[in-house]
């Protein structure tokens, strides 16, 4: 269904992010006759609270932060940024297996995930692939909160999102029947799984 909504754009990669978003992207990526990349992106938790993300920081060094980072004293931000840019560097090279990225310059990048909880992790990719030199950017996902959405519209191209959540306490699990833990290797074989020609 993402990649109907998505045959109109020219020259694309997809990239989904990890882990989750790989297994989304696959089959948007083999529909589109697209090649496949991974976009590495690690949540940065609150320290007094680590399962709500006060920002992300990706693979490349690129930092998203929310309105939670504001009560953090600067020194504490930066130790819990280098922690989840070493984290996301770590997780790259074991995903990517020594593959290099696929160049972005003068393409559209598609950033696929497996949904959106606060928008941090998607808004860091967004900016990741902006800096990697695409030139237009573009979100798919099935699954958003409605409230999240002008955030998201305001830092891509193009937004598609099949079902904009209305709930008062969103969870990306409720819409998928399947929604356990990905392994690296399950990422590993789609990565290396050979792309349709373009």
């Amino acid at each position: 269904m993402l990649a109907d909504r998505l045959r109109d754009e020219a020259s694309p990669v997809v990239l989904g992010i990890a882990r989750g978003g790989v297994l989304v992207a696959a089959p948007v990526a083999h529909a589109l006759r697209a090649p496949l990349d991974v976009c590495v992106v690690r949540k940065v938790g609150h320290p007094s609270q680590p399962e709500l993300a006060m920002g992300a920081v990706s693979a490349a060094g690129d930092v998203v932060l929310t309105e939670h980072a504001r009560d953090v004293a600067s020194d504490k931000l930066d130790e819990l940024i280098a922690g989840a840019r070493a984290r996301a560097d770590a997780l790259e090279f074991e995903l990517r297996g020594g593959r290099a990225p696929i160049h972005l310059a003068g393409r559209t990048a598609i950033l696929v995930d497996d949904g959106i909880a606060t928008s941090a992790t998607m808004l860091c990719a967004l900016e990741t692939a902006r800096n990697r030199g695409a030139v237009r950017v573009v979100c798919a996902v099935p699954v958003a909160p409605g409230d999240f959405l002008e955030r998201l519209r305001a830092k891509c191209d193009r937004l598609v999102v099949l079902v904009p959540a209305r709930e008062w306490h969103f969870a990306v699990g409720r819409y998928y029947a399947d929604f356990r833990e990905v392994s690296d290797q399950e990422v590993r074989a789609a990565l290396a799984a050979e792309p349709e020609p373009s």
